[in-house]
């Protein structure tokens, strides 16, 4: 009875998931291996090899990696410096990285695209400084601080919560082993925090590699990501084949930075110390 129970529980979770994972995983693998006729090719994979998708792709990964760089070196000593305030209730801190996502995702990318504009607010504080108007809008810089800016709490939360289930005992017998600072956070905190910081990496890179609408609101057009390439084979070529064939290939690349991390937390496991 109690099994009977569980399956019905759980139908509404497997509708779901056949519904809008699996079904639409399919559709697009089917649309990705045929033809406007529907015979089977590999045209459509084939077209990633073209230059113009090469770059795009290419482009996507520079960013994506760069973005994850820049949150990880500001996500770490800001959770090193929550944790050090010892709140009573995390999830008060958990609530302050999620605040600002309640926010709609459109609306603070548009408010930034005003912040960077040559009359806006940022160039008016370079005024003052005698700086002049510094073309920041439409530039690959002006993604990558739209992803850093939009997939930082995506970094800190694991980070901080890997931080936050350290024993303060660990650290205090290490500084009386007589370990120092550099060396408690080199050799204890960082491999214990190993685990967070991979799963900081898959939850910025992954979103990063795939974005497409702030390039396009961002960058105006003038970066061409992977993603847009692909949003345009879909919106506006009405070539869903095409598109398809691109979306497999940026799958395949997804699945494998997200296996590469997946070895090496294994090795590590977020717990080992050197």
């Amino acid at each position: 009875m109690r099994k009977l129970g569980r399956q019905l529980l759980a139908g509404p979770y497997l509708v779901w998931m056949i519904g809008f994972i699996l079904l639409p995983i399919v559709i697009i693998l089917y649309y990705a291996f045929t033809n406007t006729s529907g015979a089977f090719t590999w045209d459509n994979i084939a077209a990633i090899a073209d230059p113009v998708h090469v770059k795009s792709i290419l482009l996507s990964l520079k960013l994506g990696f760069f973005c994850t760089v820049v949150c990880l070196l500001l996500a770490y000593p800001l959770a090193m410096i929550l944790n050090s305030f010892h709140f009573k209730h995390q999830s008060f801190v958990v609530f302050l990285f999620v605040l600002p996502m309640w926010m709609n995702f459109m609306l603070r990318i548009l408010a930034w695209r005003l912040l960077l504009s040559n009359n806006g607010i940022v160039n008016a504080l370079f005024g003052l400084f005698g700086f002049g108007p510094v073309k920041m809008l439409n530039t690959p810089t002006a993604v990558v601080f739209g992803m850093v800016y939009d997939f930082l709490p995506f970094m800190i939360l694991p980070i901080y919560n890997s931080i936050a289930r350290i024993k303060p005992d660990v650290i205090e017998a290490a500084k009386d082993l007589g370990a120092n600072s550099r060396i408690v956070l080199i050799r204890i905190i960082f491999p214990l925090t190993l685990s967070g910081v991979i799963s900081g990496i898959v939850m910025v890179f992954v979103p990063a590699l795939t974005s497409f609408v702030i390039s396009d609101l961002l960058g105006g057009g003038k970066v061409l990501l992977i993603g847009n390439v692909i949003e345009q084979e879909f919106m506006q070529g009405s070539n869903w084949n095409l598109g398809s064939g691109l979306s497999v290939v940026l799958m395949i690349f997804v699945i494998a930075s997200m296996a590469v991390m997946n070895i090496f937390d294994k090795d590590q496991g977020g717990t080992a110390v050197w």
